[in-house]
């Protein structure tokens, strides 16, 4: 029977050999606590995202933290019972047509993912009608859009119009994130909310997920 509080602790200090040992052993105890130490580093991850705000943590910090994560869920995914994991639901980002960074999206989607969204990732350059063609098919209603480059907020206004355009604009959400982002760029776009905080933009959909 491991520690939660010192799992925690460990998974909030990105100790990565003491994290995957910790849920490892939860494995092979048989995976009660499956569930238990997911939530612990969850909460972790929430904290990492405070200190990323408080200037404390880095982007690198954030994306290392994501990909712990990521092996953490991996590793006692077979424990865990179909519904026993909090869900949020499906999820589609991207970063958007004429951009190939990544860096940011890969950081959100970990963090989203750690929070319980099933997210699907469509990659780097990816074309309008790719996401909604992603979004009819996996009935998707919130979708996350990012980009680096001052190009993508015009892929990111065509993306909206594209919505309009095919009738469904009133079935998702949309935020947008990355360097050129900014209150004003979200209004002109049309998207519902902005974020150039990984933290505050899964608080924004966990919001929407859980109205």
């Amino acid at each position: 029977m491991i520690d939660m509080n010192k799992l925690k602790d460990l998974m909030t200090n990105m100790d990565e050999p003491a994290v995957y040992q910790a849920v490892t052993e939860v494995m092979t105890d048989g995976g009660d606590e499956a569930l238990a130490a997911l939530e612990v580093c969850q909460e972790a991850m929430t904290e990492i995202g405070n200190r990323y705000e408080a200037g404390t943590y880095f982007i690198g910090d954030l994306l290392f933290a994501s990909e712990i994560m990521t092996a953490v869920v991996d590793i006692l995914k077979p424990a865990l019972s179909a519904g026993s994991m909090t869900k949020l639901g499906k999820l589609v980002i991207c970063t958007v047509k004429g951009d190939i960074h990544d860096i940011g999206k890969n950081i959100v989607k970990g963090m989203l993912e750690a929070a319980g969204f099933d997210v699907i990732d469509l990659g780097i350059d990816v074309t309008p009608a790719q996401i909604i063609e992603t979004v009819n098919a996996e009935e998707v209603t919130i979708v996350a859009l990012s980009g680096v480059l001052t190009l993508a907020l015009r892929s990111m206004q065509d993306v909206v119009s594209a919505f309009i355009a095919a009738g469904v604009r009133e079935k998702v959400r949309i935020i947008i994130g990355g360097n050129p982002v900014t209150a004003d760029a979200c209004a002109i776009i049309g998207a519902d909310e902005w974020s150039n905080s990984p933290q505050k933009g899964v608080e924004i959909c966990r919001a929407w997920a859980s109205a």
